[in-house]
């Protein structure tokens, strides 16, 4: 339809007049054709020669999704089972500190109580009085028993009444030695009792150390192989055997040598 314009003063004052071009408007496309042409859209989507209809990109966006998740499980079933096994050897490691820990405590204990060099030299001491008092008394005894029998010998060669008491004199004083030698046993108990006392708390600190590390079973699978480097006089020097020991040779093991 035709658009009528409005004249403006300036056109009047030029007193001239402009074409008014007729500016025709055209005309929306109707609703019809809009839905005409998505069914041509439509139709030719749905042809054969489309790559996928819309159940079949349906399907294959579904089946993507699944192989997706199905991968994104396997990987985070993965990722568990890493971290289970991540928190069993942490748990290992933290009991492998805490034996390293409680180990350090027990040798620290036995440096500061035994093996500071103090309390082993104070043991070693007790065994060194030991020695030097049974010797002593052993002396001592030998001396005055050898006293006693020269004294018991002149006795019975003298027929002075005074002599002989002279000599009874003596003989009981080397007897009274004798005595008071004997005091060497009580000593050395005392000694030796101290002694047992730090061996005790030595042993009660590595027993606890070996239980640390699984007992004595675990310990012995790593000894080594005993290699007796002895000398041929040194292997002979094994000392006297305990009540307990084997090997004790009884007086019928004795007589059968000389049957």
């Amino acid at each position: 339809m035709a658009v009528h314009r409005k004249r403006f003063r300036v056109e009047d004052i030029v007193g001239g007049e402009m074409p008014i071009p007729d500016v025709v408007e055209e005309a929306p496309p109707m609703h019809s054709e809009i839905m005409a042409e998505l069914r041509a859209i439509r139709a030719q989507m749905a042809k054969g020669d489309a790559p996928l209809s819309g159940s079949a990109a349906m399907a294959a966006i579904d089946a993507s999704t699944a192989h997706e998740l199905a991968e994104a499980r396997t990987m985070l079933d993965t990722y568990r089972a890493q971290i289970e096994q991540c928190e069993k050897l942490k748990v290992e490691l933290d009991l492998i500190h805490d034996a390293i820990d409680r180990t350090k405590r027990e040798i620290a204990t036995l440096h500061g109580k035994s093996f500071d060099g103090g309390e082993m030299a104070k043991v070693n001491g007790e065994l060194g009085a030991v020695v030097g008092g049974t010797e002593q008394a052993t002396q001592q005894i030998l001396e005055a028993a050898e006293s006693i029998d020269q004294a018991a010998s002149a006795m019975s060669k003298v027929d002075s009444a005074d002599q002989q008491k002279r000599l009874a004199d003596d003989i009981q004083e080397r007897v009274i030695s004798i005595f008071e030698a004997c005091n060497f046993q009580d000593l050395t108990g005392q000694r030796i009792s101290k002694v047992m006392t730090t061996m005790k708390f030595i042993e009660q600190h590595i027993n606890a150390m070996m239980d640390i590390w699984g007992g004595v079973d675990a310990i012995k699978a790593h000894v080594p192989a005993h290699v007796d480097s002895r000398s041929d006089d040194e292997k002979l020097l094994n000392g006297p055997k305990l009540a307990g020991d084997v090997g004790h040779a009884s007086q019928d093991d004795i007589d059968a040598l000389f049957d």
